[in-house]
């Protein structure tokens, strides 16, 4: 048996993706389109007229850094090639304003966009639409007046994506249209990012990228909205940044972003990058007046980021294989195991670990356990686990169990086993994973850092319920410190709480995650490692929500139990600890610092007893019987 997830679930649909709202009696039905003209990605004119003799045209709003416009951008291209000869033309427009020819064409290329993709220059035609997000899709009758208005299909939104769509809706309202039948839901929500329109801005506004924004993307932002990390868009100069503005100031607006889902009143953590009311309303402001550039001269040094790996210069990488790994273009994809043997000739102490996304378009989490010989690689719930670290989206790479000379031991022969979580992100991938680890010098560890899962796996949700709750302790054996805590559940997750009791009867609510997102599993560091005594009971409660209407839910009539696959359920409370009176450097003697060793002292010890003991007992009984035969 394999050990069970703890990263991340589902695939990541991106910082800028929102869900619209309006479903039903959409104001734009019945709008009839005048005719347009527009350059396609390699600068030929195309107009609506063209289309004149085809039946239908469907028109498609999308843009080339947005998460669901790279997933559906292929599935349009099948459409397109499906109702083509029912004489069904395709049409995709890019209206944002920070879209460039050059992105169009590789755009179209690597997605297989086959219809022409056409530049919307000052989104006049986005207007002309009343579009308002990416992808969103428009059929015109012969008339061009707009019969069907809303998403593709129903298989991807915000925060979910089911394994494959339970309603085509453009497929559906195309064939009731060419039935010469009314459209059966004329008008559906339309998931995805808001347009980047060109819109005049304020010059004398108080508030401007260069005076107050950039700042603040600078401090919470960019470290992950930039080339190469696992935002879509990147956030560092005002030319992307003003593009995407309507969006940031939505995602803002609702909490979305700088992703943290903690409760503000308990706790206090190292790694919360929430914004302050103060910073809310100055990215509202800037919004609002049409995001203005403002005086360059005003501009702060450009943020400094460390290339290459986030931890020192690592000991040794591992990586998942010799050869990458293919991740297909759509659909689920298993989690994948790989099984490396790190040749550690000698127990290792891991001072720092880095897991490190191959292809962080396509990886959803890394989780790297490790297995010592005598071990069969099953995980043990509730107690000390055998986890050396993990990526996921909102976590960070970097693991450094703590900051009082703690470290986490690996035994001499152990195998390392990547739990890999892939997702698909319309086009065909490779990928291959790594681990990098910063050894620490044995003489100079303190403290052994352990992880512990607080589990449930005998739960049962059952059908339809909306707040399911499960329950799951730990007790404290010694004296402990706490590093970090990490809750972690699937697609049904609703809330987490972390509650300790103390042996004087006090109670402390250590962490609550009122909202919990499946797609940002945190590790919620504290600010400052927090004594735990010995017999203190950690209580760990858990929500699910398993109606119909949590969208990201893969079947709401389903019982509900524990295991490894998103449909399934997990309830894990996960928690970095290390002994709070330990001091390894203090050790006099033989150093017991791995399970094998302790092996070896025992068995030693026990030797030894042995010759201390039994050889004198024997030795006088032999006395006795000797003088017995000599008397």
């Amino acid at each position: 048996m394999r050990p069970s997830s703890f990263g991340g679930c589902l695939v990541v649909l991106g910082t800028a993706v929102a869900s619209a709202v309006g479903g039903g009696a959409d104001p734009r039905l019945g709008r009839r389109i005048e005719d347009f003209t527009l350059r396609d990605d390699w600068g030929a004119e195309h107009t609506l007229s063209r289309w004149s003799n085809n039946r239908f045209v469907v028109v498609t709003f999308l843009g080339v850094e947005c998460p669901l416009a790279k997933l559906y951008a292929p599935r349009l291209a099948q459409l397109s090639a499906e109702f083509g000869p029912q004489g069904v033309a395709f049409v995709g427009i890019a209206s944002n304003r920070h879209d460039s020819n050059t992105e169009l064409v590789h755009f179209a290329r690597v997605h297989g966009v086959t219809f022409p993709l056409l530049k919307d220059l000052g989104n006049a035609v986005a207007d002309s639409f009343a579009a308002e997000r990416t992808p969103e899709v428009f059929v015109l009758d012969a008339k061009r007046v707009i019969r069907y208005v809303g998403r593709i299909d129903d298989q991807y939104g915000v925060g979910y994506q089911r394994a494959r769509p339970e309603r085509r809706d453009l497929a559906e309202a195309i064939r009731e249209l060419l039935a010469g039948a009314p459209v059966s839901h004329p008008a559906t929500e339309a998931p995805g990012c808001r347009i980047g329109r060109l819109r005049p801005s304020n010059p004398a506004s108080a508030v401007t990228w260069s005076r107050q924004i950039v700042r603040i993307f600078q401090e919470h932002c960019q470290e992950c909205h930039r080339p190469g990390q696992i935002a879509p868009f990147s956030l560092l100069t005002y030319d992307e940044a003003a593009g995407w503005s309507e969006t940031i100031g939505e995602v803002v607006a609702q909490e979305r972003m700088p992703p943290w889902h903690a409760n503000a009143r308990h706790g206090h953590f190292k790694n919360d990058p929430r914004l302050t009311a103060r910073e809310k309303d100055l990215i509202a402001q800037w919004v609002r007046e049409g995001a203005p550039e403002g005086d360059a001269a005003e501009l702060p040094p450009p943020r400094q980021f460390v290339e290459g790996w986030q931890i020192p210069e690592p000991d040794q990488v591992v990586y998942i294989s010799d050869q990458p790994f293919a991740v297909p273009a759509e659909g689920v994809v298993p989690y994948q195991w790989f099984e490396v043997d790190p040749r550690f000739k000698e127990d290792k102490w891991m001072k720092s670990v880095e897991c490190r996304p191959g292809n962080r378009a396509v990886v959803h989490h890394v989780t790297v356990y490790f297995t010592p010989p005598w071990q069969d690689g099953k995980l043990e719930l509730n107690r000390r686990i055998n986890l050396l670290g993990g990526y996921s989206p909102g976590k960070v790479a970097v693991n450094e169990p703590g900051w009082d000379g703690s470290a986490r031991l690996v035994p001499a022969g152990s195998k390392l086993l990547f739990e890999m979580h892939y997702t698909p992100n319309g086009t065909a991938q490779t990928d291959r994973s790594s681990v990098a680890m910063v050894f620490a010098d044995p003489a100079e560890v303190k403290k052994q850092a352990s992880i512990v899962l607080v589990a449930n796996t005998e739960f049962a949700i059952p059908p339809k319920a909306d707040n399911h709750r499960v329950e799951a302790a730990y007790t404290f054996d010694e004296d402990s410190v706490l590093y970090s805590m990490s809750p972690h559940m699937h697609l049904r997750g609703k809330s987490f709480l972390f509650e300790a009791r103390y042996p004087n009867g006090q109670r402390e609510i250590l962490l609550d995650v009122p909202r919990f997102d499946f797609n940002w599993q945190f590790d919620y560091s504290l600010s400052q490692p927090k004594p735990m005594a010995k017999g203190t009971r950690v209580r760990c409660v858990a929500h699910f929500d398993n109606s119909e209407a949590n969208l990201a839910n893969p079947d709401p009539a389903a019982t509900v139990r524990w295991g490894d696959q998103i449909w399934e359920e997990m309830m894990i409370g996960g928690m970095s600890i290390a002994p709070a009176n330990q001091d390894l450097t203090a050790h006099v003697g033989l150093p017991v610092r791995s399970a094998r060793t302790y092996r070896r002292v025992t068995f030693a010890i026990v030797a030894l007893a042995g010759i201390v003991v039994v050889v004198p007992a024997l030795s006088l009984r032999l006395w006795r019987r000797t003088g017995r035969r000599r008397s």
